[in-house]
């Protein structure tokens, strides 16, 4: 037996010494990654003249440069056709889509280099983990590592490509309207602001641009608005095709064009002040949360050490689930952090999914009886308020297959909560068998030779149990007999007289450790919550829309201030502007368009009905005052007005959610070293050492 641990712990060493190699491999790529990266970007400095003409750096930096291209391509072409690798790939690439304008080819180079720099730190992370902890605690960490790495690299890649392409859309802006002053026409004041320009901003000028002199403009924009990064480049791309297809007015000696441009322009400088409030007062709060992870197994061991009655707690069921849920804690604590530092507050797309796993699981013939059970009986009140809940969040399914969700999400929160009771028990039984047995009772860590010794006694006393068949019934006699048949000595009376009371003690909390009715009746509690954790999403995602809703009242209040100058403008002719930048409204706008002709009052009242929204419902008032009392411009006359005050009242609500988030940051942020110093430290050490403090005084007693 011993030779067989040897091997063990021969292969065991081997392993880690492996890992050990690999991080410092990682770690080194990594750097070199990193300088190649810097080189490249010093190239293109002095490309422009930002560093002193040098021809021999150019040329090893271009060599650099064409390497680091080949390798970032060949990578995208060989992991494309990976199954599992293949949609990681594609989701780093989705997420860099939505903020960039650029060619396929730098899109690829930009996704793999996302992707390489995301593994090369999982594996250095994955390697100091695994020297620090190894056993199930390390694919427990390696989850968790890999979790928050791939969501660290990701989220922080699109908030700087996000914040540089507002910043670098102001200059855009600017330029704009020194060019619009100089020709009088919107598209030579695009293409030459474009040209001008540098980054990304200058790209989606240019698609705009292409846009706009195309062929057919109304096709080329509706393409661009699905793929615009934010809702500011959607809105100028729709005043210019406005400005080019109806001109531009000028009522009070102002341009309509130049207004609508200073309006996108203040709105982007607000987002930009917010962004960065939210940024310092949040900054650091992620890696705060995220330090715990490396800090468990230190305290671990310097616990054990110090405090060596501590052992027994560790071992123990408690102890693994403590530790289990400091991890959940990090993981919580860290995706409410991103939530809270998220930084577009309307991220609102229509998204059509192909694929739709309810609906092929609801086809099922068998399954359909039982979901029926769970869907609520159409014509009632309830059943039409989760019809309006689905398409309030625009949720493209059916009540039906809502349901087939509510039912897979509880059935997984069922059986993870049903095995990990099922994984306690099974760990609090090897705890049972393993643990050291001592003759007498030890306030301090054993010697060597005594806890050898202990090790024997435990190993002497699995023997008898395995030897009785785990059988809580057995007699005194038969525990008796089976200890002097098992031992390889003869044992004393005295020893007889010890060993017997444990070993029946040890058969009876191992047969105790069954799985109870109270467990069950918790893990059916635990699937309950995750068959209502579906509906609790979408309730928050209609609360969260609110603020996108606002947004698109704005911009279809932009749209109608240059609308209304229009000469022969109507109210069906706005519908369909206001459609075309619809993203929210999109259906029921187009429910009203549909109707407009058999009765437009009839139709504006549909619309009326089914968007309940204040704002909205206030100007589809107004529309249907322009169908014959007053004229558009009469209607919308206090537009400005409401504008600014829409304004206003934003920023002040900027204000009161930045301040909410930096409290409710602060205290996320240091919760899981709270958890980790408490709930793994302090209380269990206070425990133990009440516990130990009553052995003493029993024993003092007795004396």
């Amino acid at each position: 037996m011993n030779a067989g641990f040897w091997h063990i712990g021969v292969k065991l060493m081997s392993l880690k010494e492996w890992l050990l190699i690999l991080l410092f491999i990682s770690l080194a790529a990594f750097i070199a990654v990193i300088g190649l990266i810097s080189r490249v970007k010093r190239q293109q400095e002095q490309r422009v003249g930002a560093v002193p003409y040098n021809s021999n750096a150019i040329s090893t930096s271009a060599q650099l440069a064409a390497f680091l291209h080949v390798f970032f391509m060949r990578s995208y072409l060989v992991g494309i056709k990976i199954p599992v690798l293949s949609g990681y790939i594609l989701l780093v690439r989705k997420k860099l889509s939505y903020q960039q304008g650029m060619s396929e080819y730098s899109l690829r180079c930009q996704t793999m280099k996302l992707t390489w720099s995301i593994w090369i730190s999982f594996l250095t992370a994955g390697g100091i983990l695994f020297s620090l902890q190894p056993g199930i605690s390390f694919l427990i960490l390696s989850c968790l590592v890999g979790v928050i790495i791939n969501s660290l690299f990701l989220d922080m890649t699109v908030a700087r490509q996000e914040r540089k392409l507002l910043s670098e859309m102001i200059e855009l802006f600017a330029d704009v309207r020194h060019r619009y002053h100089q020709h009088g026409m919107v598209e030579e004041a695009l293409y030459e602001a474009a040209e001008f320009a540098n980054g990304e901003a200058a790209r989606h000028a240019m698609h705009i641009y292409a846009a706009l002199t195309s062929v057919n403009p109304d096709e080329a924009l509706e393409r661009y608005y699905e793929t615009a990064p934010n809702r500011f480049l959607k809105a100028f791309a729709g005043i210019s095709y406005m400005v080019m297809e109806f001109g531009d007015q000028h009522p009070d000696q102002s341009s309509i064009y130049l207004t609508g441009i200073s309006s996108l322009t203040q709105e982007i400088h607000l987002e930009i002040l917010r962004l960065d409030k939210l940024d310092y007062l949040l900054k650091g709060l992620n890696l705060i949360s995220l330090i715990p992870v490396f800090f468990t197994k230190p305290i671990e061991s310097w616990a054990r050490s110090s405090f060596p009655t501590m052992n027994e707690f560790y071992d123990s069921k408690m102890g693994f689930i403590i530790l289990l849920s400091i991890y959940v804690i990090i993981i919580g604590c860290y995706l409410m952090l991103q939530q809270l530092q998220r930084n577009q507050e309307t991220t609102f797309r229509i998204t059509k999914q192909k694929r739709i796993l309810e609906k092929k699981i609801y086809r099922w013939k068998w399954i359909q009886p039982f979901v029926s059970s769970f869907v609520p009986q159409p014509g009632t009140k309830r059943y039409h308020s989760m019809v309006k809940l689905l398409r309030d969040t625009n949720t493209h399914l059916k009540v039906e297959w809502f349901v087939v969700r509510r039912l897979l999400c509880a059935s997984i929160c069922f059986f993870v909560a049903f095995g990990s009771v099922l994984y306690l028990h099974y760990v609090e039984k090897q705890h049972i068998l393993t643990k050291p047995v001592t003759q007498t009772t030890i306030f301090g860590k054993l010697p060597d030779d005594e806890l050898e010794e202990a090790r024997a006694w435990s190993e002497l006393d699995e023997k008898v149990m395995r030897d009785l068949n785990m059988n809580a019934h057995s007699s005194y006699e038969e525990v008796e007999r089976s200890l002097l048949a098992v031992s390889a000595k003869s044992p004393d009376q005295e020893t007889v007289l010890a060993s017997v009371p444990r070993i029946m003690d040890k058969l009876q909390a191992w047969n105790d450790e069954f799985l109870k009715w109270w467990e069950l009746a918790l893990c059916f509690g635990i699937g309950y919550v995750g068959f209502q954790l579906p509906l609790l999403l979408l309730y928050m995602q209609r609360k969260v829309r609110s603020m996108d809703m606002k947004h698109e009242i704005y911009q279809y209040q932009t749209v109608i201030s240059i609308l209304r100058e229009m000469d022969r403008m109507s109210v069906e002719e706005i519908l369909e502007w206001l459609n075309r930048f619809a993203v929210i409204f999109k259906t029921p706008l187009q429910k009203c368009l549909l109707h407009f002709e058999q009765g437009p009052e009839a139709a504006l009242e549909l619309l009326k009905e089914e968007v309940t929204l204040p704002e909205f419902q206030r100007m589809i008032d107004k529309l249907m005052l322009s169908l014959g009392a007053i004229t558009i411009k009469e209607a919308f006359d206090d537009l400005e007005g409401q504008m600014s005050f829409y304004f206003e009242q934003r920023r002040q609500e900027y204000a009161q959610m930045i301040d909410k988030k930096a409290e409710w940051g602060k205290m996320i942020g240091f919760t899981p070293m709270y958890s980790l110093i408490f709930l793994y430290l302090v209380i269990p050490l206070i425990t133990v050492s009440f516990a130990q403090m009553n052995i003493y005084y029993e024993q003092i007693q007795k004396l």
